[in-house]
This record gives C-alpha cells, structure tokens and sequence, in this order.
C-alpha cells in the first residue's frame, strides 16, 4: 500500500522534530557545561541544524502534501496533527534561510555576550549584539506579518501563544495594571500590621538544597529516570519529553529562591512528560504554548508549593535539610515568610502579586522596540522608569534591570506575556482541580501528589496541542479565562 501524504507528512515532521530535540539538548549544554571557548562552534552547529530543519519544511512538496492531506480522511488527532503541521509550515515558509542562519548565529552570539554583560553589569558590552538581533527580529515578525495578516508584535507572539494578540492582551494587563497598586498598598499594610515572620539563619550549603530540591521533586513525580537537574545562570527547563533538563542557581544565603526554582521548573517538567507518548515527534503532541506552559510551573510554584497545605508536608523536610529547630522552621512561620509580599527588582524571585507588574514592563518595552519606537540604547532608561511607574522602585543596575533576562539577548521577543497569562491560567485550573477531586488538597497536605498529577494529566497534559487554548481550558475549568479567579486566589492567599 502507497504511503499517503499524511503518512509522508508524519515522517517529514518526526525527522523537524528530532532535529529541534538535538538542538535542544545542544542550547542545554550551552547553557551549563560548554566552557566558553566552544561559543563559535556551537553557534554554528545550531545555525547549521536550524538551516537544515528549515529546508525541510519548507521543501515545495510539503505544501502539496499538506493540501493533498485534507481529502485523507484523518480521525480528530490526526486532523488536528494536520492543522498544526500547517500552522508550524506557514511561520517557516514566511522565512528565508538566509534569515534563519542569521537570526541563529546572531542569537547565539549575543546570549554569549549577555552571560559576560551580566555578571561585569556591563549593558554595553552586549548592546551591539542586541542591536543585530533586533533588527534581524523585526525582519522576521514583518515577513510573517505579511503572511499571517496581523501586525509585527502579533507575528512574535503567535509563535508562542498561538492565535494570541496583543489588542486582547491589552485590556487583561490594563486591568491588571489598574488594580494591583491599590491592592499591593492593602497587602503591604497587612503585612506591616503582623507580626513580623522569623528568619532563617544561614549559610544554606549548596548540597543540601539540592538534596532537598531532590527530594521534592521526586514526591511531585519527577522521573530522574528520564531528566536532570543542573546549575544555570537563568533557571530554565529544556531538553525533550523524554530527557527533561531542569536548571537552577543556588544562594546560600536564602535556600528559598533555588528551591522556588527547581519547584518552578519541575511543573514545566511534568507537562512535557505527561505529553501523549503516541505523539512524539508530531506538531500536535507539543505543548499548547507557553501560556499553558507557564501556567504549569506557576500552579505547582505558586497555587501549590507557597500554600499552607504544602508547607505541612515540606517544613519538616525543609527543617531536617538544614538542620533547623525552633520556631522559624514551623510550618506557619515558613507559609509567612513563603507568602511575603515586597517590592523586588527581580522577575524571577518576585511574589504574585508584584509579578504582573514585572511582565507588563516588559510587554511594553518590546512591543516598543519591534515596533522601533524604543532604540535598545534607550534600554535601560526605559527600563528605570517603568519599575518606578509599575512598583515605585528604581535599579540601582542594569544587572538588576535590562540584564536580569535572558529572553530578547536569546531571540525570545513575544515571549514575556504567556507568563501573567499563565499565572491566570494556573489560578483557574487549580481552582477547578480542587472542585473537582476532593483528594488534591488533603493529599498535597501530605506529600500525596498523585491526585492533583492524574488531574492534570487527563485534563491538560494529555491534550497536547489537540485543542485551542480557549477550548482546553473552557473544557478542563468550564470557562474561557477569568481574571477573576485570580484576584479572588490572591485576595484569598494575601488579605483573607
């Protein structure tokens, strides 16, 4: 029997996806092991692999095969695997190779510069590098523009939010925006009027916070089996559904900002893992972008792991890492200091209620620059008096500023709002998963997180790419999204 041209679909986009996992794993070597003398090299080996899965795709027959695809008569996953395919074709085709290559090779190299920006707080050294990626960037988000029939933002960000765009962001971080000062003042007053929370005195060592991190891992449902766990200089999870690479970076002075990290990257972990097996290697057995994505770090960082429930389970585990005793190492003293709101200068270590406003900075400095109104020299100024405008403070830095992400030096612009959408999303999950299984709470509380996985397995991770976005979550939660669901979980958490 002849092959169809969905079954030569499938085997054109098993061989894309087994390219982008080797680029994958060689971005995590990058990023924790290749000394820094290997940058060039590594540049062009990805540059090389980007350019060969980008002839691939856009080889003239498989726009053929893909309209030819249409009268095959494919079940839901498979019409939905076609559907993806397309879509993954339209954003490579809008490209030249040429393009490609160079937005590789320009990325590579200014993420390389960042590294050295970052640790000298030298926002010059890396500014050139950034300045070739924006310009290569904004070529890019205008050829797909052109193609897609939105605007340049737009293009970017479909990439990683499919069907996302800004004008309905917009009203969402507005909304936000108007109510979180009034509410941070009301938590910060709370907060005064408290008692304040103990400390925990260090140092912390090194190799018992990953012990620890280890450990609570492993009892989320981290299979070591098939992931690691690494140092970074931005925590990050790569790798590929059966190789999960998980980073963090550790402080020995404040045990938390690892440990948050690690519990971060492992709610990313798990929905790789719990993407359906039968898939691998197809468009549709992806994530369903990085809203989804984010909104399974931060519902198990911040919906589980900062919770009261947690905290029962993990401060004795916590206590015996360290060797603490006393009243510091008790489980409401470790929820107040975990739930402790303040004004922070760093995305990464902010609280939830801070945290909006460090992604809404950052969607307004790179929609300005796609769109040419802020040059990248004017970075930095920009960068100052948003953070006093969003949070009423100023870095005294630009480490502590622009430098502090790696996103827009990686090639990453469109990237940032998946994060408070997926904040939202996580709220809104987790609220349906507890009305729904009267095991996931009771079970969190005792180190028992296989009802709140099994939830998520079949009402998320199973649905891959097989569903909208909009369709996933009105299924699993019985509504579209609800910025309600999340000022009422903050309110709960912070004011109640």
């Amino acid at each position: 029997m002849s092959a169809t041209a969905y079954d030569r679909l499938t085997s054109t986009f098993r061989r894309i996806g087994a390219l982008r996992d080797a680029e994958a794993m060689l971005h995590w070597d990058l990023a924790t092991m290749m000394p820094a003398g290997g940058s060039d090299s590594r540049a062009d080996q990805l540059a090389t692999l980007k350019a060969v899965r980008h002839g691939i795709i856009t080889a003239p027959e498989v726009g053929d095969l893909l309209d030819a695809a249409e009268s095959d008569g494919l079940d839901d996953w498979q019409g939905a695997n076609l559907r993806e395919m397309r879509r993954a074709w339209v954003h490579a085709t809008a490209l030249g190779e040429d393009l490609v290559e160079a937005m590789s090779r320009a990325t590579s190299a200014c993420e390389t510069a960042w590294r050295r920006a970052r640790a000298d707080d030298d926002f010059a050294h890396a500014l050139p590098k950034l300045e070739a990626v924006l310009r290569l960037v904004r070529d890019a988000a205008a050829a797909k523009a052109d193609v897609l029939g939105v605007a340049p933002y737009d293009a970017l960000l479909d990439e990683w939010e499919p069907g996302g765009r800004a004008a309905d962001i917009e009203p969402v971080f507005a909304d936000l925006a108007r109510f979180l000062p009034d509410f941070l003042d009301r938590v910060l007053d709370a907060q005064a009027r408290a008692p304040a929370p103990k400390s925990l005195d260090g140092p912390f060592p090194i190799d018992a916070q990953r012990a620890l991190g280890v450990r609570l891992m492993e009892r989320l449902g981290f299979d070591f089996a098939h992931g690691r766990l690494d140092v970074s200089l931005h925590p990050f999870c790569g790798g590929t559904p059966d190789d999960v690479r998980i980073t963090t970076r550790y402080d020995e002075d404040d045990f938390t900002k690892a440990l948050m990290g690690v519990l971060h990257e492992t709610g990313h972990a798990l929905y790789e893992r719990g993407l359906p097996s039968a898939w691998r290697g197809q468009p549709v057995g992806e994530a369903r972008g990085m809203s989804v994505h984010e909104s399974q770090s931060l519902l198990i960082e911040m919906q589980v792991c900062r919770s009261q429930d947690f905290l029962a389970f993990a401060a004795p585990l916590m206590a015996d890492a360290f060797g603490g005793t006393g009243p510091a190492w008790e489980a409401e003293n470790l929820y107040r200091l975990y739930s402790r709101v303040e004004r922070d200068l760093i995305r990464v270590d902010a609280d939830e209620v801070t945290y909006p406003a460090h992604v809404i900075l950052r969607f307004d400095l790179e929609r300005t620059m796609v769109a040419g109104d802020l040059a990248p020299a004017d970075l930095p100024g920009a960068w100052a008096e948003g953070m006093e405008r969003l949070l009423g403070i100023v870095p005294p830095d630009d480490r502590s500023g622009c430098l502090q992400d790696i996103h827009w030096y990686d090639g990453a612009w469109g990237y940032f709002p998946t994060y408070t959408l997926g904040a939202m999303t996580a709220a809104q999950l987790f609220d349906a998963a507890r009305r729904t299984d009267p095991a996931i709470v009771p079970g969190i509380r005792t180190g028992d997180f296989a009802p709140l996985l099994d939830w998520l397995r079949e009402n998320v991770h199973a649905k891959a790419s097989r569903l909208s976005m909009a369709d996933l979550l009105s299924e699993a939660t019985g509504r579209p999204l609800d910025a309600a669901v999340f000022k009422a979980h903050l309110a709960a958490r912070y004011l109640d």
